[in-house]
């Protein structure tokens, strides 16, 4: 592994671009992506720079990648965000110039399927954000959360330490975004309950890696950035989570088996878990369905620690990924876990 280096940070009245490296989503549903843009002028003080597959349904891994490549070469661009996730960019991996990526640093933010640039920019030393996309957490409907505001106003313009905080409530059900009411009013929340700690017997300090469990399981399969070594992440500190397809519990479970197979889930002393996305508009789940989602998924990923990594301290229930509010958990970059103390700190 490369050793990190922080890219220089923006400062208010930079500009930013936004890219989709996975889809153009943008196009098909305008209101969070606008709101998400304008928040990024008004809130952060940062001017959006749009590339030409942001708003393109159906765009090209070419395009896509030319757009990554424009962004990053830009010299007048001092950061770049994703409007959203997706599921094709695994196929934009192979067609970007690394050594452009390389030799122009900048700090990008995205999570879900953009963990493939992120991980990408990571082997080649640069750390990244996983987190704060434009349509989903800029384009939140009422208002920015304030959890994820200053989480990500720190990512974007600090450096150092960075204390995460569980969220008292959180929200799991989500709305239309083609219909205007739905950025009216604050969406609903339930009670977050706090983290659930699992051996907290030490203190973990190393580089982070993962995000997404479903985007990840296609890079080990495709061997893509993936380090065959698994030594390679020895002392890392592991954080994964689930998004709104719900994979179901045993699939968590096979997907942290065959790391576990590889060698690879016994490397990481500590695992930091987010919290389960447990709705979606294919399963809208009541309450107690999504209480035992929840549940369920923790369970299995216990039995697979339990199986393949007996040493490893986890924290479930964390606000990263799929979740609202969400904390922004830098990619490549330090996390302290501490156990005895329950505290959780990140670098940006």
């Amino acid at each position: 592994m490369t050793h990190p280096r922080r890219p220089p940070k923006p400062v208010p009245g930079d500009r930013i671009a936004v890219i989709a490296p996975s889809s153009g989503l943008a196009g098909l549903l305008p209101l969070p992506y606008e709101l998400g843009l304008r928040r990024l002028r008004e809130e952060f003080g940062l001017e959006p720079v749009e590339y030409p597959a942001t708003r393109k349904a159906g765009s090209t891994p070419r395009e896509r990648a030319d757009d990554i490549h424009a962004a990053f070469a830009d010299p007048t661009v001092t950061a770049v965000m994703a409007a959203i996730g997706g599921d094709d960019q695994i196929t934009v991996l192979p067609l970007l110039d690394r050594e452009l990526l390389r030799s122009n640093p900048k700090p990008f933010f995205g999570y879900s399927d953009n963990i493939n640039l992120l991980l990408l920019l990571s082997n080649l030393g640069t750390v990244g954000y996983h987190g704060a996309s434009v349509m989903t957490e800029l384009g939140r409907p009422g208002a920015l959360h304030p959890l994820t505001t200053a989480s990500l106003r720190a990512a974007l313009f600090t450096l150092g330490p960075y204390e995460l905080r569980p969220a008292e409530r959180y929200r799991d059900i989500d709305r239309d975004w083609a219909d205007p009411a739905t950025f009216e009013a604050e969406p609903e929340s339930r009670p977050g309950g706090g983290w659930i700690w699992h051996r907290p017997d030490r203190v973990v300090e190393g580089r982070s890696w993962g995000g997404n469990l479903e985007i990840l399981s296609w890079l080990l399969m495709a061997g893509r950035e993936i380090e065959p070594d698994p030594a390679a992440y020895e002392g890392r500190v592991l954080f994964l989570e689930t998004s709104e397809e719900l994979p179901r519990a045993e699939e968590v479970f096979r997907v942290l088996r065959n790391m576990g197979e590889r060698g690879l889930l016994a490397r990481f002393p500590a695992l930091l878990m987010g919290r389960a996305k447990a709705w979606s508009f294919e399963q809208p789940n009541e309450e107690e369905a999504r209480r035992r989602y929840a549940d369920e998924q923790r369970d299995a990923v216990l039995r697979a620690l339990d199986t393949y990594a007996p040493g490893t301290m986890a924290v479930f229930d964390v606000d990263l990924g799929h979740t609202d509010p969400q904390l922004v958990i830098p990619y490549g970059g330090t996390v302290r876990v501490d156990g005895p103390a329950r505290r959780i700190t990140v670098t940006y």
